[in-house]
């Protein structure tokens, strides 16, 4: 097959979609594919021909301890205009059999990109426009899920500016988890235990848009469940080195241990891989996902978000959990694209 990977993109998940696709255009290589790596945002460097062979950038598989700076990204593409896409990139998606969808973050996982490739009739992976755009908004997901017996911790959707951090960190319920509203791989998301560390992170977090959800903290372990084609995957418990489960605890290898399967009673694995599929189902989501929970002492999974581009990096979750049933990181790309092509055909 002729696959163009996507990655890059305008989003401060950058980096990590770089590494996700230059392990997948490998992998999809070594698999006798036709693949060539493109930056969405950047566009094509060469001729579109030259990109299915072209050395894939040893430097882009490695993830750096901090978000990338887009106004340098912005300034570095001569043509500037607002458009996502970058010169060539939809003319290039056009001519190919499948777009591997290898973006993170509000730049491609938000619904935006799979809507033009739908108008455009240009296949593509991963869940369609409508369930991605639900899934990147943690409120919208958490309002869906709710009432469907999921247990979520409390939360609130604030819209603010700098004015208002003094009133809410004096009102906000403590411990809590400050979000934005649609991020991902934890950039900007803080936890606060006290009203300075609350207004801290508030005050962090209008980088991220002044939209945050404002989230109950519960204490427990930290465990995902990957769903692959309409079933579960095995869990992973994530145990950091230090502090939580953040951006470089995500990236940086040996900052966290991932254990697969996670050590918990079969009932407690069962309960997590319904709760991952109700909250797949409802929201319409396609081929495979991530969901993301908190464990307590009794066995309740606490639902957080789901994600709906997993991670394909060196240190990904979802690759482990499918290892973990013997699906080979190369299987797990083609799986991903055959799925993703009857998803397209059935309309979803």
């Amino acid at each position: 097959m002729k696959i163009v990977v996507l990655a890059g993109g305008l989003s401060p998940e950058r980096n990590v979609s770089l590494s996700s696709g230059c392990k997948v255009c490998a992998a999809l290589r070594e698999r006798g594919h036709g693949a060539a790596l493109v930056d969405m945002y950047l566009g094509l460097s060469g001729p579109a021909e030259s990109l299915f062979t072209a050395p894939i950038p040893e430097e882009l598989t490695r993830i750096g301890r901090q978000a990338p700076d887009l106004a340098a990204v912005e300034a570095s593409r001569p043509e500037g205009g607002g458009s996502q896409f970058g010169p060539g990139v939809l003319e290039l998606c056009a001519l190919a059999d499948v777009v591997f969808l290898a973006l993170h973050g509000a730049c491609g996982e938000d619904g935006r990109v799979q809507a033009a490739l739908d108008l455009l009739g240009i296949p593509y992976t991963g869940a369609g426009h409508l369930g991605s755009a639900i899934a990147m908004d943690k409120d919208l997901t958490k309002r869906l899920v709710a009432p469907l017996g999921i247990a979520t911790p409390k939360w609130e959707l604030v819209r603010y500016t700098d004015s208002d951090v003094p009133a809410l960190a004096a009102r906000l319920e403590l411990p809590c988890v400050v979000k934005p509203v649609a991020s991902g791989s934890s950039i900007g998301v803080s936890i606060a235990h006290d009203r300075g560390a609350l207004a801290a992170a508030l005050t962090g977090a209008l980088a991220f848009g002044g939209v945050c959800v404002v989230e109950q903290y519960i204490a427990g372990r930290e465990i995902q469940v990957g769903i692959l084609e309409d079933r579960a995957l095995p869990s992973i418990e994530i145990v950091p080195k230090t502090g939580f489960y953040d951006y470089e605890n995500k990236y940086q290898p040996g900052a966290a241990e991932e254990i697969v399967p996670a050590p918990i009673p079969p009932q407690w694995e069962q309960r997590l891989g319904d709760a991952a599929l109700t909250v797949f189902r409802a929201l319409g989501l396609s081929v495979y996902s991530r969901a993301d929970f908190i464990v307590t002492q009794d066995g309740t999974p606490w639902f957080l978000e789901i994600n709906t581009l997993p991670g394909m990096t060196p240190t990904s979750l979802l690759p482990q959990e499918a290892a973990a049933v013997g699906i080979s990181y190369g299987e797990l790309c083609e799986r991903i694209i055959h799925a993703s092509l009857a998803a397209r055909r059935a309309g979803k």
